[in-house]
């Protein structure tokens, strides 16, 4: 469990009791604090969470938010009540805990299981819940989450844990929140962008599939890992339309937010929108190289039947054209081993030279004949 404090440009990380932080037992008087908790550990001290939420909002969370806190299946959605926002964002982020990547490809797998491009497989799509207060921002985590951590930091490293005498207005420029709203769309768009880091391997890794679907000399064999990728390209398209509807959801309950006039409240109003476009723009990003990828997979399929198909036809081309060569030869071969008694140079000393060099004749005739309309030619490429 990880709690801080964030009053304008300073940022400070609550006590701890042991192994164990502290819940905060009263708000500060100005700015905001955020709860950050593993869901085993929400899961363990859900009553002590809740009413600290109750001491601190005056408002705990409802009972069917908490089951979908400790959904670990539950995709994205979103959810409001008059107290709180609810959002579940599945983050697409590496596994950390996996060997490295060199390595990782070259690890035989074991036998009968032919998985696909590793990168797909080191995905993580756990779904970390946010519940927005007005003063509170409670955010649920996988176990190990390296998001919480990174944003923790990253926060830390802001202000050097120390308090800054820096112009408040400030803080957003220099990666502080401004509120818990903004601090919940800082993290969905680091879990977006951690996406986006993986696309160039994950195109490198299918591109190479695609190589060997479309050279002429190799025999592809990897059908199932090329299926569990295309499944896998499929759930992340799935996966990222539900993002896309949530946080679009979310941004359309901007609109219902009753602001002050205050020039400072409609600036971080108007911050809030901004971001929260700038959240559903990465998103279509990423649906947009999926789907990229799909296609650019799907294509490469096609044009490896294609290819078998023109090498097919090339190879019965060929063999009608042989059969046609040796038509002629073996209908003058069945005529002279007909057994009639006379027949013209059936006794004749040269019969079998001058047939013999017809035959020839009439094959490298009907030879170049087509050689020249390139019957006997192998397609190009």
């Amino acid at each position: 469990m990880r709690v801080f404090g964030i009053q304008g440009s300073q940022v400070q990380a609550w006590p701890s009791q042991g192994s164990e932080t502290a819940l905060p037992e009263a708000m500060p008087e100005q700015g905001f604090l955020w709860l950050a908790f593993s869901r085993s550990h929400f899961e363990q001290h859900l009553p002590a969470i809740q009413a600290s939420l109750q001491q601190l909002t005056g408002q705990s969370l409802v009972d069917l938010h908490v089951s979908d806190l400790l959904n670990g299946q539950l995709p994205s959605r979103y959810d409001f009540t008059s107290h709180y926002d609810l959002l579940v964002f599945r983050r697409l982020a590496q596994h950390t805990g996996t060997a490295p990547r060199h390595s990782e490809t070259k690890t035989p797998h074991a036998p009968g299981k032919r998985p696909g491009p590793p990168i797909l497989q080191r995905i993580d799509t756990s779904p970390v819940g946010f519940a927005v207060f007005e003063r509170v921002l409670l955010s649920v985590h996988p176990d190990d989450c390296a998001v919480r951590e990174a944003y923790a930091s990253r926060l830390l490293n802001a202000t050097g844990d120390k308090a800054l005498n820096v112009d408040p207005r400030s803080a957003g420029a220099r990666g502080i929140p401004l509120s818990p709203a903004d601090m919940m769309l800082r993290i969905v768009s680091q879990m977006v962008d951690a996406y986006l880091d993986l696309r160039r391997e994950l195109s490198r890794q299918l591109d190479h599939w695609q190589a060997e679907l479309l050279h002429p000399r190799a025999r592809f064999r990897r059908w199932d890992a090329l299926l569990q990728a295309r499944l896998a390209l499929h759930q992340l398209e799935d996966l990222c339309d539900d993002q896309h509807t949530a946080m679009l959801n979310w941004n359309e309950t901007l609109d219902d937010w009753v602001v002050s006039e205050d020039p400072a409240a409609l600036r971080e109003h108007e911050l809030l929108r901004v971001r929260c476009r700038d959240v559903l723009e990465h998103i279509d990003r990423v649906v947009h190289h999926v789907r990229r990828l799909e296609h650019n997979t799907e294509t490469a399929v096609q044009m490896h039947f294609n290819a078998q198909g023109n090498r097919t036809n090339d190879i019965m081309r060929t063999l009608t054209a042989l059969t046609a060569i040796f038509l002629p030869l073996n209908l003058i071969a069945a005529v002279f081993g007909m057994n009639f008694e006379f027949m013209p140079w059936l006794h004749t000393a040269s019969a079998f030279w001058w047939t013999l060099g017809g035959m020839g004749t009439i094959a490298t005739t009907m030879g170049l004949v087509f050689w020249r309309k390139r019957y006997l030619a192998r397609s190009g490429g």
